[in-house]
């Protein structure tokens, strides 16, 4: 039987209660990096608001993983996909599979999926066939998905469209697109997951796309362990970094923290219904 951790908030954390609430909508909490720490990343999570997590899953294995953290731990749901770095691998086996996972009450999206052009580790067809019938499964049990794309614009758009009006509204997993990209994931009915990349001093068409893109639209995320906001970049990411990039979304829009932490929080929970 699997222990739920149910962590209590001392007396220390209160004051946690009283700040804008924060979901981060994708993190790796079953990487090395978080070996035998998650209740502790949990807890410093919770001291800065971040009341959930989405852990996500990039294969058969890790997705298992994410539904067992999910089903452990309170505070934290899951995804399960089959990233494009492990598209080679995926057969019939594995979709039924990934369907008797997303079955687990707290998963709560297909995930992450999609085309990745700039490491080229898996050939293009395979690449595109894998997120296709993903997207097929998605669909067919009614859950949103959360794409990885990079570099691969002109093949998302010509594979994609054809299953918007049938997938529920999805993400735009790590966006890093400029505007007209933008623009075209926001005419889907897609949602834009905002990085830690977005504190970065170079960011300037990211940050030009949070400034116009509609708040009821947009999330946050860490993708711990990695992409740590400044002034953490260069280090091991974590849920409770996620202030940093919530904070530079409000300053790049000129609208209150409190009222983005309280739109990307809504629109989370809209999303992946929790």
């Amino acid at each position: 039987m699997v222990h739920l951790y149910r962590p209590s908030i001392p007396e220390s954390h209160k004051n946690m209660q009283k700040l804008p609430e924060l979901i981060d909508t994708h993190a790796h909490l079953d990487f090395p990096e978080f070996a035998g720490s998650i209740p502790a990343t949990i807890k410093r999570a919770l001291h800065v608001g971040v009341s959930v997590i989405v852990t996500i899953g990039i294969d058969i294995e890790t997705s298992r993983k994410a539904a067992e953290i999910a089903r452990s731990y309170q505070r934290i749901y899951a995804s399960a996909g089959i990233h494009p770095h492990a598209s080679f691998s995926m057969d019939a086996g594995d979709i039924l599979e990934l369907k008797k996972i997303a079955a687990i009450r707290r998963v709560v999206a297909i995930g992450e999926i999609g085309l990745d052009y700039f490491r080229d580790r898996q050939p293009r067809p395979i690449q595109k066939e894998c997120m296709k019938r993903q997207i097929e499964m998605a669909v067919e049990i009614a859950k949103p998905v959360i794409f990885h794309i990079r570099d691969a614009w002109e093949d998302f758009f010509q594979i994609v469209p054809e299953f918007a009006s049938s997938v529920p509204p999805s993400v735009m997993h790590c966006f890093s697109g400029d505007w007209a990209i933008a623009s075209r994931c926001l005419d889907m009915g897609f949602y834009l997951s905002i990085p830690g990349v977005v504190t970065f001093p170079k960011a300037e068409s990211l940050q030009e796309v949070v400034k116009r893109a509609p708040l009821d639209r947009l999330l946050v995320e860490t993708d711990s362990p990695y992409l740590a906001p400044v002034p953490y970049r260069g280090k091991t990411n974590e849920p409770a970094y996620l202030l940093h990039t919530a904070r530079k979304i409000a300053e790049c829009r000129k609208e209150s923290f409190e009222k983005v932490a309280a739109h990307t929080t809504q629109n989370a929970r809209t999303v992946f219904k929790i």
